[in-house]
């Protein structure tokens, strides 16, 4: 690897309960730290989230809630987390996001403090979008091996949309034919979504949230205990399929 290193680099990659780096939790984090001598310290633990780990996080990951019964809890394994991370700058993909800002709530959350603004942060999707284009004349130059003309013309972009499409379907076999599953996998929802979104699932014949601080939370129950925050969502610019089952819910239909 040609980094020139002053200080350690540690790389890192959370396995987590959801996609919120402000409520969900850790259930797997694998550390690799470089030195400037070349010297290399890898650590993996497997983490007990305090939670049960919902089904849409399993079907990504493959932690289940056996995997992790015996592992200990964050606050347990934080204190060797930071002797591994000691001086040591953060990299990785998607770090600086999503796993950066969810590791440094769990440290706090258990008094302790990994002491972002002494890091630098080294993001390699950060790169990988800086440096690879990702817009329509790019996927027309790589599926097409052509320049886009006319780019940003309707009609020349739509024409080119088309033959993207074709030569992606031909280069990628395993894409879906049909335009009903091209479309679950261009928009996939978390299983038992009832919301074209997946902002709503159905668990155990309940409606529950699957995002924000009611996660997990029976939509029923917040209406009865919060009703407030339920009209706050009405006022934003949600999906027509998930507003209606606010709607039904505040008027206490089941």
């Amino acid at each position: 690897m040609s980094l020139e290193l002053t200080r350690p680099l540690a790389f890192f990659d959370l396995e987590t309960t959801g996609i919120d780096p402000m409520r969900d939790k850790i259930v797997e984090i694998a550390l690799v730290r470089l030195d400037p001598d070349g010297e290399r310290a890898s650590l993996t633990r497997r983490v007990h989230p305090g939670r049960p780990i919902p089904p849409e996080a399993t079907a990504i990951h493959g932690i289940r809630d056996a995997d992790v019964a015996d592992a200990p809890k964050f606050p347990e394994l934080a204190r060797e987390l930071l002797a591994v991370l000691k001086d040591a700058d953060l990299a990785g993909f998607n770090v600086r996001r999503f796993d950066v800002p969810l590791l440094d709530r769990e440290f706090r959350e258990c008094g302790l403090d990994l002491a972002l603004a002494t890091r630098r942060i080294v993001d390699a999707m950060t790169i990988f979008h800086k440096k690879e284009a990702r817009d329509l004349s790019a996927a027309v130059r790589f599926f097409l091996d052509r320049d886009h003309a006319g780019a940003h013309g309707a009609e020349a972009d739509v024409l080119a949309a088309i033959d993207v499409l074709q030569a992606q379907l031909r280069r990628y076999p395993d894409l879906p034919r049909t335009i009903e599953a091209l479309d679950a996998f261009c928009n996939p929802a978390p299983p038992g979504a009832v919301d074209r979104g997946g902002k709503f699932v159905l668990r155990e014949g309940e409606v529950v949230f699957a995002f924000g601080k009611q996660k997990g939370r029976a939509l029923t129950e917040v209406a009865r205990v919060q009703r407030d925050y339920l009209e706050w969502i009405l006022k934003q610019d949600f999906p027509e399929d998930a507003r209606a089952l606010v709607e039904k819910a505040l008027r206490g239909d089941r």
